[in-house]
């Protein structure tokens, strides 16, 4: 029975993709910025036209929810399958700026179709997700008047600046967002054509790491060369970073670091070199070479090991600038952390090695930035995972493949706790080309289409595990 109506929501959405189009070009027209705090009225918008949405795709109870001071969240359900199993289908609608608006070559807020992809911020982090996801269910709701099984729906307004309130709002709404599955379209496939299931994301710690060597600056030319430089100072302790192609130099750093089973260096090994195409894509010049530890895959580097980054540096404005022995420099220096680091630990240590002996003993100040995140892994096995690959198998016509994410999603794991374990489905919707928080950010339209598919195929492998 299934397989047939299955058949039908395919066909439904091969039929109505312009439309659809259409309403991620709506989407993507409003600025729904979150990083700036400057445009409240544009997500206040773009929630409203979120539940517009929402209702047209045959959703129940749609509202839009803030908790505390956030920004605000789109909520919607359909729950007409009593004693079928609920998916919580999460997304979000703010975006990033801009940025660099001379490299872009469409207009960024103007969805534009050019070789295969629709270009416009937002297009695939997160809005082509909301669209894909009501897509799917109006396949249902539109061919059959009922879905096989019950979702929630939540599209949340401020990831890019961190998800401050999402776990305040789950903690709030614990039984309206209760689940026995939970699927987050947020993330990357492998490459295009190839459906990936995110089974892996790194943690996050960042660091502010101040020098301080004096209160005031001072002329160059009166003291320059006997009062200690705080930029440079600076420079000389975050070069302690430095890793060549070794591991990072922190002591004790990897001795909680997990090992790769033997499954997952199988599956890595699998995965074919693309590192000359990045280097294209990234515009690494051809002389530069990739920082890896040695005979570690870019693939096995981003995905579980342990980074160290230099986001920021603030010393003082080259515009302007004058001739000064300056007395204070900053800098951010960003943690990705894997299993089974712990968050604070990473901070004492990254903490002792970088204000130990300063140069000239000038203070180094380190404290935390920002909430610490932790990692998150899970085994891509059981009735769930098999659903999913079933669907995802059908939708994009081909076998998907399981991967690990160098990035970090903080509600997760947290999400997956509350709901007593509930295994939580990472279904990609960029790809490598997807240039997500940088110009010219695009959605691959063929696999944006069997993403959908994929979705009201899930629907119903889910009730059929059920009915088994």
């Amino acid at each position: 029975m299934f397989d047939k109506q299955v058949e039908k929501a395919f066909a439904w959405l091969d039929e109505n993709l312009s439309g659809m189009v259409a309403d991620l070009k709506s989407l993507v027209s409003i600025p729904s910025i979150s990083t700036d705090g400057e445009h409240p009225r544009e997500l206040e918008t773009c929630a409203e036209a979120v539940c517009g949405l929402m209702k047209k795709a045959g959703l129940n109870n749609i509202q839009i929810i803030r908790t505390g001071d956030s920004n605000p969240f789109a909520y919607g359900e359909w729950l007409g399958a009593p004693g079928q199993p609920t998916l919580f289908l999460y997304s979000h609608h703010d975006v990033q700026p801009v940025n660099f608006a001379s490299h872009w070559l469409s207009p960024p807020w103007e969805l534009t179709s050019r070789e295969g992809r629709l270009f416009g911020r937002g297009s695939a982090d997160d809005k082509g997700a909301i669209i894909a996801q009501l897509g799917a269910i109006a396949a249902w709701t539109k061919t059959y008047g009922s879905l096989p099984v019950n979702v929630k729906v939540l599209v949340e307004g401020e990831e890019e600046v961190g998800s401050k309130n999402l776990m305040q709002f789950f903690q709030e709404n614990r039984e309206r967002i209760q689940a026995d599955t939970i699927v987050v379209c947020d993330t990357e496939n492998i490459r295009v054509g190839t459906p990936s299931i995110t089974y892996s994301l790194r943690g996050i710690v960042t660091l502010q790491v101040e020098a301080r060597s004096a209160k005031i600056p001072v002329h160059s030319g009166m003291a320059g060369g006997a009062v200690a430089d705080s930029a440079l100072a600076l420079c000389q302790v975050l070069s302690r970073l430095f890793w060549g192609r070794g591991p990072l130099p922190i002591p004790g750093y990897y001795d909680s670091v997990r090992p790769l089973t033997p499954a997952e260096k199988k599956t890595i090994g699998e995965m074919p070199d693309e590192s000359a195409g990045l280097k294209n894509t990234l515009g690494i010049p051809a002389g530069v070479d990739w920082v890896t530890e040695k005979g570690c895959s870019i693939l096995e580097q981003t995905w579980r090991k342990p980074a160290v980054t230099v986001i920021a540096m603030e010393a003082s404005s080259i515009k302007g600038a004058s001739n000064q022995v300056l007395p204070s420099a900053t800098a951010l220096v960003s943690c990705r952390i894997v299993p089974d680091q712990d968050p604070k630990q990473v901070f004492k240590q990254l903490n002792d090695f970088l204000s130990s002996n300063p140069p000239w003993g000038i203070e180094i100040d380190v404290k935390p930035h920002g909430n610490f995140v932790d990692w998150w892994i899970t085994d891509p096995r059981g009735p769930a995972f098999e659903a999913a690959m079933r669907a995802l198998s059908k939708g994009f016509g081909t076998n998907p493949v399981s991967i690990g994410c160098g990035g970090t999603i903080g509600f997760v794991r947290p999400l997956v706790e509350l709901l007593g374990g509930a295994p939580a489905l990472l279904l990609g919707i960029e790809d490598p080309d997807s240039n997500a928080h940088a110009p010219n950010e695009s959605l691959h339209q063929g696999d944006w289409l069997k993403l959908m598919k994929s979705l009201a195929c899930l629907f119903a492998e889910t009730a059929k595990g059920k009915s088994n």
